[in-house]
């Protein structure tokens, strides 16, 4: 390990004899960074005591499974593609602020029933130290069910994480963070396959139109908001000049009556606003 790598190099030795040591491991698999460091660190310490599982469900934003298809081929790591239907969940499709939890407890024990059948000992995912800094119920969840969290427990962060993903020549190393698609959705707001849908089409269509990388359709009714990174907006305002009209009748078709653009630009868990106000209030 050279360059970057050599800050980390002790942390990553620690790390993989961790790894080794639990003989086998099945890693939840996303084909974001995090868990793509993840099956590279277990495929490298296991070979094939390390399965990569990826689950594909309603809340699958479009382009996900193939990004995880291909890095997982880079990797080298086995990797199975499993379906999952979040939305018979009891609870979950009313979209409550627990939902992240509800998904994860749902999620995770699924796979701990996967991982006892085909005999691995270990269930991880792509958790980072940062992530537990986050509004993410979630987390709970990982605790509950004994999910192992490799980077977290090493102490590893985002930023870290990706210049150990960009030193190992991952190609998904600056990928734009995703999550699924209820996020798009205020809580309290039944979801439905329609609904998921229609947001991930209207999304679809902006990256392809506007050639962007970081963005959110925010679904509110028969309202969109539009949110985009700041380093994309002055460049999708350029592009929208002319693309305007073909943009609402994306929109229109896809059922959205009217469309806003969010001033704000992207940002993350832009609906836990209110949540996170009321726990500092308390």
């Amino acid at each position: 390990m050279q360059g970057k790598m050599k800050g980390y190099s002790e942390i990553l030795r620690r790390l993989l004899e961790d790894l080794q040591r639990r003989g086998s491991l099945l890693v939840s698999f996303s084909g974001g960074v995090d868990s793509s460091v993840v099956a590279y660190l277990a495929y490298k310490a296991l070979k094939d005591n390390s399965l990569a599982v990826t689950i594909k469900s309603p809340l699958t934003p479009s382009g996900e499974i193939e990004d995880a298809k291909k890095v997982a081929k880079e990797i080298g790591i086995k990797h199975l593609i499993v379906p999952f239907n979040e939305l018979k969940i009891p609870g979950f499709n009313g979209n409550p602020p627990n939902r992240c939890y509800l998904c994860k407890k749902a999620r995770f024990r699924f796979l701990k029933k996967l991982a006892a059948e085909k005999g691995f000992r270990t269930v991880a995912d792509g958790t980072n130290l940062d992530d537990l800094k986050e509004y993410r119920p979630g987390n709970k969840a990982l605790k509950e069910e004994g999910i192992y969290s490799p980077l977290a427990a090493h102490g590893l962060g985002k930023r870290q994480v990706r210049e150990i993903a960009s030193t190992i020549g991952l190609s998904v190393a600056s990928k734009p963070s995703n999550t699924c698609l209820a996020t798009r959705f205020p809580y309290g707001c039944s979801l439905d396959l329609e609904s998921l849908r229609r947001v991930d089409l209207a999304e679809a269509y902006l990256k392809r139109k506007f050639e962007l990388k970081k963005l959110r359709v925010r679904s509110h009714g028969n309202l969109a908001r539009i949110e985009i990174s700041k380093d994309e907006l002055e460049g999708f305002l350029e592009r929208l000049r002319e693309a305007r009209k073909s943009l609402i009748a994306k929109f229109r078709r896809l059922g959205f009556t009217y469309i806003a653009l969010d001033l704000e630009g992207y940002r993350l868990g832009s609906f836990d606003v209110d949540i996170l106000k009321a726990d500092r209030n308390r």
